[in-house]
């Protein structure tokens, strides 16, 4: 059986093109010569303003960057309060995310970045190339590592016009900015990642280098509870990783495309911690930590699920609340009566102590006790219990249904009706 078209076929949609714009953001600079008060004062007056100028970096163009135009830097002549512009070239490597950084004030989001010096082994004696790493930590999760290359002082160290930055004391150009490239970037998606029990999660990180920069080695570390230790490690030109149960990096994926992400299949809880992808050149390594946090939510049953009213009797229900993590977990009963327009809060009932089984997930019991003598029939009891691998609470209920007569009371009032009925009867055929 063949089936043709009816009609000419559509053309696939063309991807949107690629824009060339410059991207401005706001950071801070710490200094080497404020290392030593940033840890004396917890940071306070230890940064000094700057700028990261990252030009002609290329966008997808879905029709609003028509109005974007070229970053002009201030005219005026820096001194050594005025904020440090580093204008970064990226021409042999691109920039990650970078419409995310481009829209973020559009999209409510916030960039948080830093820039320092980096010391490198390049360059030792008198003439010695400035390097400078730049980290930026976007609202969203994504976080962004650029290790800058300042100008060589070959290019410079025979110029006699140069100009030195007032506060760095490298060359900067006519306009007052330090000339920097991009040498080596990486990135992650997420700083923060929640799994659930027995499922597969996988941690993003992705590199880039210049092709004067080689990749040396990759390094996967977890650290948990004041311990760490390596899950995988990777050395260009060496045989090749070992095997590691549960975790898993594409090395035809890391060597062809930068694809450093660490997959982790069967997560347990033992699995949770802060994980520390290290990507390592000759010269330079960038890190990027990932927080991964296992939540199972709890299986909630409430015994027993009907109730009979009885006088002067005491029922207690029982609310089970098993299998959920981590720890924390909130239980609250309420009542509602048919003459109640809302579930009324009651403050009465008790619990038994967490208990944990040997997946590591726990488990906790709450009681509550009804009386005959307050208690109203019919009503409807509920057990909710919230918890932070809940979207919203989970509702358990339990229905206490109204007397009854039966056995002796239907008895006693049977007997009653009789007497009445023959009293009548006897009273009527007496007059007749």
């Amino acid at each position: 059986f063949f089936s043709f078209p009816k009609g000419p076929a559509k053309a696939p949609t063309p991807s949107p093109p690629f824009h060339r714009v410059d991207i401005a953001l706001g950071c801070s600079y710490v200094g080497e010569d404020v290392r030593g008060l940033l840890r004396a004062s917890s940071g306070l007056s230890s940064k000094h303003p700057a700028t990261l100028l990252l030009r002609g970096i290329s966008v997808r163009d879905n029709g609003n960057l028509d109005d974007v135009t070229e970053y002009k830097v201030p005219q005026e002549k820096p001194d050594s309060s005025s904020p440090i512009i580093f204008e970064a070239s990226a021409q042999s490597v691109s920039i990650p995310h970078a419409e995310s950084l481009l829209h973020a004030d559009c999209d409510g989001e916030e960039v948080n970045c830093e820039i320092s010096p980096y010391s490198s082994r390049q360059g030792e004696g008198p003439c010695r190339t400035s390097w400078f790493m730049a980290t930026l930590q976007l609202s969203s999760g994504i976080s962004i590592a650029l290790v800058l290359r300042g100008p060589h002082c070959g290019n410079w160290e025979e110029e006699h016009d140069v100009t030195l930055h007032p506060k760095l004391r490298i060359p900067m150009s006519k306009e007052g900015t330090l000339l920097t490239t991009v040498e080596f970037q990486s990135s992650s998606r997420n700083t923060s990642l929640r799994t659930h029990l027995g499922g597969s999660v996988t941690l993003d990180c992705h590199f880039a280098l210049a092709p004067s920069s080689s990749l040396s080695s990759l390094e996967w570390r977890r650290q948990h509870r004041g311990s760490g230790h390596s899950l995988f490690q990777y050395h260009v030109g060496s045989t090749g990783p070992a095997a590691q149960p549960k975790v898993h990096v594409d090395v035809v994926e890391l060597l062809g495309s930068g694809d450093a992400s660490l997959s982790l299949q069967g997560v347990s809880v033992g699995d949770e911690g802060t994980y520390i992808c290290l990507v390592s050149t000759p010269l330079h390594q960038a890190q990027h930590i990932i927080q991964l946090h296992v939540a199972e939510p709890p299986r909630v049953h409430v015994i027993p699920a009907v109730v009979l009213f009885e006088r002067d009797v005491t029922t207690t229900l029982t609310c089970n609340i098993a299998g959920y993590y981590p720890l924390d977990v909130s239980v609250s009963w309420t009542q509602k009566t048919p003459e109640d327009d809302v579930e009324i809060p009651l403050s009465n009932a008790h619990f038994c102590n967490h208990r944990q089984s040997r997946d590591g997930t726990y488990s906790i019991t709450s009681y509550l006790s009804i009386s005959s003598a307050t208690a109203r029939a019919p009503a409807t009891y509920s057990c909710h219990v919230s918890h932070v691998a809940l979207a919203e609470p989970i509702s358990v209920s339990t229905h206490l249904k109204a007397p009854e007569q039966t056995g002796l009371e239907g008895l006693v009032g049977g007997f009653i009706a009789t007497v009445i009925f023959i009293v009548v009867l006897f009273t009527v055929l007496r007059r007749r």
